[in-house]
C-alpha cells in the first residue's frame, strides 16, 4: 500500500491552542479567541500570538486571512497538499514555511504523511496542520518550559516546530531501515522476496526523500535570516540532524535498488534452474517414450484385424518379416533422416 496522509478532523474543532506569550511566558491559561489574537497586531502591545489550528475549512481560513491581513495566494497555497517543503516570504514581513510531517504506522507498515504550514510575524505565528502525523502539542510544551528561547519572539516557535518534526523523522527511518533489512536478507540469501513489496518500500523512501531533502534548503534560508542570536547554535544543530536524516534516505533509496536489481537475478537464476528440471523431465519422459514407441508399433501392427493379415500370419517366420522387418525398414530411413540434418548442421558451423 501506498504513503498516505491520514487527517481524521477531531471533533470538528479548528482551534487547538491560542495563547499570547510576552517575556517568554504565558500570559494566560485559557486558550484567546481569534479576534482577541489578531487584536494584538493593532494595539501595539508586546509579544506574540501562537495559533494553533487544525484542518480549518475555507471559510475559516478567510476568517483567519481577514483578522491577520494574509496574503490571498499563500492562504490558497496552505489548502493544498504539498509532495515538498519550501518557504515563502510576503508583505509586511509575513513568512510562509511549510513542512512535512511523517509518522510510521507498525500495524499497516506505511508511513503516514502530513504537513504543517506556518505564517510567522513579528506579533504572531500561525499553524496550520493537515494530517494525524502533524500534532504540535510537544513542541508547544517544550517551548513554555524554556522561557530564554520564547523570550526570542515567533522565531523561536518556529525553531520549536522545526525541531520536534525533524527528530521525528527519526523514527521513521528506523523503521524503513528495518523493513529494508527484513528484504534485503531474504533476497541474500538466495531467495526471492515479493517484487511487489520491493516497490512498494521503493515508493515509500522515495516519498520521505522528497519530504526531507528539500527541507535542507529551507533551513539553510532560515539559519541564515537567524544567523545571530540566542537561536543560532539551535537552528545550527537541527540543521546538522537534517543532513544526517537526508543522507540515510538516499543511502536506503540506493540500496533498495541494488536489492532491486539482486531480486531479478535471484528470480532470473530461480527460473533457469525451473527451465534445467524441466527440461531434464522432458528428457526421462523421451526416453520412456522411445522405449515403449517399438512396442506400440508391434502391438498396433498385429492389432490390424485385416482378413490378409490373419490369414497370412501363419508361422514365426511370417512374423519376423511382417512384424520385426516392417519396423526396422522406419527406424532405417528415421536414422537416415537425422543423419542427414546433422550433416546439414556440421556444415553450416
Amino acid at each position: 500500500s501506498a504513503a498516505t496522509l491520514v487527517s481524521p478532523r477531531p471533533g470538528g474543532a479548528m482551534i487547538i491552542d491560542c495563547a499570547l506569550y510576552r517575556d517568554g511566558h504565558r500570559q494566560q491559561e485559557a486558550a484567546l479567541s481569534l479576534e482577541e489574537a489578531a487584536s494584538l497586531r493593532h494595539d501595539g502591545s508586546e509579544g506574540f500570538a501562537w495559533l494553533g489550528t487544525f484542518e480549518p475549512a475555507p471559510d475559516e481560513l478567510e476568517r483567519i486571512r481577514d483578522s491577520f491581513g494574509l496574503h490571498e495566494l499563500a492562504v490558497e497555497d496552505v489548502q493544498s497538499f504539498h509532495l515538498r517543503p519550501k518557504m515563502e516570504q510576503y508583505d509586511h514581513g509575513i513568512e510562509l514555511v511549510i513542512l512535512r510531517t511523517a509518522r510510521y504506522d507498525d500495524e499497516r507498515e506505511e508511513v503516514d504523511f502530513g504537513e504543517i504550514s506556518v505564517f510567522i510575524a513579528p506579533t504572531f505565528v500561525i499553524t496550520v496542520r493537515q494530517g494525524v502525523a502533524s500534532e504540535l502539542h510537544t513542541a508547544r510544551t517544550n517551548l513554555e518550559a524554556r522561557p530564554e528561547l520564547l523570550a526570542e519572539g515567533s522565531p523561536a516557535v518556529l525553531w520549536a516546530i522545526l525541531d520536534q518534526v525533524i527528530k521525528s523523522y527519526g523514527p521513521v527511518v528506523a523503521e524503513l531501515e528495518r523493513d529494508i533489512e527484513q528484504v534485503e536478507s531474504t533476497v541474500f540469501a538466495g531467495e526471492a522476496a515479493p517484487t511487489e513489496r520491493i516497490y512498494f518500500l521503493r515508493r515509500e523512501v522515495t516519498n520521505f526523500y522528497r519530504a526531507v531533502h528539500p527541507l535542507l534548503t529551507v533551513l539553510t534560508t532560515i539559519e541564515r535570516t537567524y544567523r545571530e542570536g540566542p537561536l543560532a547554535p539551535y537552528l545550527h544543530d537541527v540543521h546538522d540532524y537534517l543532513r544526517l536524516i537526508s543522507d540515510e534516505v538516499a543511502a536506503q533509496r540506493d540500496l533498495l535498488a541494488t536489492i532491486l536489481e539482486a531480486n531479478m537475478a535471484v528470480i532470473s537464476v530461480e527460473q533457469t534452474r525451473l527451465g534445467i528440471r524441466q527440461g531434464q523431465t522432458i528428457e526421462r519422459l523421451t526416453v520412456l517414450a522411445t522405449v515403449f514407441l517399438p512396442l506400440t508399433f508391434v502391438t498396433g501392427f498385429f492389432g490390424q484385424n485385416f482378413p490378409w493379415l490373419v490369414e497370412h500370419l501363419d508361422g514365426f517366420g511370417r512374423f519376423v518379416l511382417l512384424g520385426i522387418g516392417g519396423l526396422v525398414v522406419p527406424l532405417i530411413v528415421l536414422w537416415g533422416l537425422l543423419r542427414r540434418d546433422r550433416r546439414r548442421l556440421d556444415e553450416a558451423g
